[in-house]
């Protein structure tokens, strides 16, 4: 009866043995996740879990703004933003720009639940030099915050690391007559590009 009692408790301690160095197993490869988890990954879930996928984002620039993403890329967001003056507005915003985003402490933990198995696409590799080049493509006229201030105009060519902005007042078209000056502004220094 006591050797029962000795196996019994024997097995009781490899089981709990067992059993934490299991738990220590699971939150180490939780921790490994989330050191995994981007900025972008963290959007894309919080835009999933909100109705309509509506984000606060603060800017480094200090200003906060109300947006809808309709697109992610690789290092860039496009939204129609909420909290404009004219309906209809819309973005594309460098993640690099973003100081924060504002979230209720309830939408904490979906954020960082992992995406199930969500196939990659084209447009997760698609940098901001593309999606410049595609508006200069279109000769958009566009409003660029940069950390120096406000620029508007239309891009005339985009480099890997910059892009070339002939300045003209805003609603105008890009004649050569109303084009003021030709700036050269690299990509690091869009904090946001909205578009007119």
């Amino acid at each position: 009866m006591r050797w029962d009692n000795l196996f019994d408790d024997l097995e009781g301690q490899l089981e709990n043995e067992l059993n934490a160095e299991e738990i220590d197993l699971r939150a180490e490869e939780e921790r490994l996740r989330l050191g995994r988890l981007s900025l972008r990954d963290r959007l894309t879930s919080l835009a999933a879990i909100r109705g309509a996928g509506i984000l606060r984002v603060a800017l480094v620039s200090g200003e906060t703004i109300t947006l809808r993403p309709t697109t992610f890329g690789r290092d860039w967001l496009a939204a129609d933003l909420l909290d404009a003056p004219t309906v209809g507005a819309q973005c594309v915003l460098p993640l690099s720009a973003i100081a924060g985003v504002i979230v209720a402490k309830a939408e904490v933990p979906a954020s960082l639940a992992a995406e199930p198995g969500r196939a990659a696409r084209l447009v997760d590799r698609i940098g901001l030099s593309f999606v410049l080049r595609d508006l200069c493509r279109r000769r958009s006229s566009l409003e660029v915050h940069t950390r120096t201030g406000l620029l508007t105009g239309t891009i005339d060519r985009v480099g890997r690391d910059h892009f070339d902005l002939a300045v003209h007042a805003a609603g105008t078209l890009r004649r050569a007559s109303e084009v003021h000056q030709y700036r050269i502004v690299p990509l690091a220094e869009i904090q946001l590009v909205r578009l007119s």
